[in-house]
């Protein structure tokens, strides 16, 4: 069944490659012709998997860089193909019909709810996990049973894992890999720590005596330094602690060295301390390190900047509290005038539980300096709601048609254009603006 499976998920994606259509099918149907077919594969490279709430595609794709820069060959599901299927079409097509793989090196994003499928049937060599924060309870349910879904799976797992070390919900994943080693990445405290938190926080309670946590700082929501009041569950030390923060020139310290993050804000600096981990573990030039961060593209919607005439409109994807938050204080830091808009839809992949707008902080983005604010998508008047409820005074148009929402956005003058989407609206969204911008 093995080289059925791989040769009929060749065929489907060549079929669909000259129809201009991507798209899991192919792993699909693989999976349904031998469901361990990923277990079957010869591959003498190393094998990088990335899961997480927030940052994991961006994550994955500077890794990938890292060592596509280093001289290695890479297969990558570098447009976030990341559950099951998708991984599995992405392998498959880079997959002799005898099941060798032809890479040096595979470097791949997880869906957090596929993490239980892909881990046990890859030959893993590091685990990168960025953090886990509230989001899609519809799909995801709760966060402690998405995280207990992943520690089921880790008693096998004899790798590596790469763990956010001021993230106690993923710390506590190496309690659960008696057979791993593990590689801790932290970012120092900065200019916006702060020894509260108003924001939605999930890493209150220890996870192993259930006792309260506290913290010396937070770095946003749960994030930050911190110790059990009951117990000796903490912040580990960090393998790889990036330093002398300077969030407003994107720039850090490590190895003694200046880098430059490819994005704005904070959440991108633990990005960046992921890679570091993955360059330290596999023992990659620093200079490599340095290359792709100045040269990495952008994945779309995060933080993609678009040139509209004199303006510039930048397009970010929200999914969940802390992301948006982020986000949020992104926006925030621009002093210039701007005009916003928010599309927020409630598909299956978006999670139909739209609540989550109401622990995202708006008041942030809605300063004098606030010139339009545009709402459509799904739930377009549950968002403009949202914002009118944190008292914002001017007007606020709905607008349901979501080309002409974003013919709004792009019309107002003299200012900074910012468009925020929710997951099924990012792309449409993205070819609403390129289809202007040309």
């Amino acid at each position: 069944m093995k080289f059925l499976s791989i040769a009929t998920t060749r065929i489907i994606k060549r079929i669909l490659s000259i129809l201009h259509r991507g798209g899991s099918l192919p792993g699909q149907i693989g999976l349904k012709l031998d469901k361990n077919i990923l277990s079957k594969l010869h591959f003498d490279g190393s094998i990088v998997l990335v899961t997480g709430t927030n940052g994991k595609t961006s994550t994955s794709n500077l890794i990938a860089d890292l060592f596509e820069t280093a001289g290695k060959k890479v297969i990558t599901n570098r447009r976030g193909d990341n559950m099951r299927a998708g991984i599995t079409t992405t392998i498959l097509t880079n997959t002799t019909l005898f099941g060798k793989v032809k890479a040096d090196v595979m470097v791949l994003e997880v869906d957090e709810l596929n993490v239980r499928h892909i881990l046990p049937q890859l030959k893993v060599d590091a685990f990168v996990v960025t953090n886990f924060f509230r989001d899609q309870l519809d799909r995801a349910r709760e966060m402690e049973q998405l995280i207990e879904t992943i520690e089921a799976v880790l008693p096998a797992f004899s790798g590596t894992l790469v763990l956010n070390a001021n993230d106690p919900n993923v710390v506590r994943l190496a309690d659960h890999a008696p057979n791993a080693s593990n590689c801790f990445f932290a970012v120092d405290r900065c200019s916006t720590s702060c020894a509260q938190t108003a924001e939605a926080s999930e890493g209150k309670f220890c996870p192993r005596c259930g006792s309260r946590l506290a913290y010396e700082y937070y770095q946003y929501s749960h994030i930050g330094s911190f110790h059990c009041t009951n117990c000796n569950f903490a912040a580990p030390p960090a393998t790889i602690c990036l330093s002398d923060i300077h969030l407003s020139k994107r720039q850090f310290t490590w190895r003694k060295q200046a880098f430059y993050a490819p994005q704005d804000g904070l959440y991108a600096i633990y990005n960046c301390a992921a890679v570091c981990a993955i360059a330290e573990l596999f023992h990659i030039d620093s200079r490599c390190v340095q290359e792709v961060f100045a040269n990495a593209k952008q994945p779309w919607g995060r933080n993609e900047h678009f040139q509209f005439g004199n303006q510039t409109c930048i397009l970010n994807l929200v999914k969940n509290p802390t992301g948006a938050n982020e986000v949020m204080k992104v926006i925030e830091q621009h002093p210039e005038n701007r005009a916003i808009l928010i599309v927020l839809n409630d598909h299956d992949q978006d999670g139909t539980d739209v609540s989550w707008i109401y622990d995202t902080h708006f008041e942030k983005i809605l300063s004098n300096n606030t010139q339009a604010l545009f709402c459509s998508g799904t739930r377009a008047y549950d968002m403009a709601l949202r914002l009118r409820y944190e008292g914002y005074k001017g007007e606020i148009q709905v607008i349901e048609d979501l080309q002409e929402a974003t013919d709004a956005l792009l019309s107002v003058k003299d200012c900074t254009l910012f468009a925020i989407a929710t997951y099924t609206a990012l792309l449409p969204t993205r070819n609403a603006i390129s289809r202007r911008i040309k």
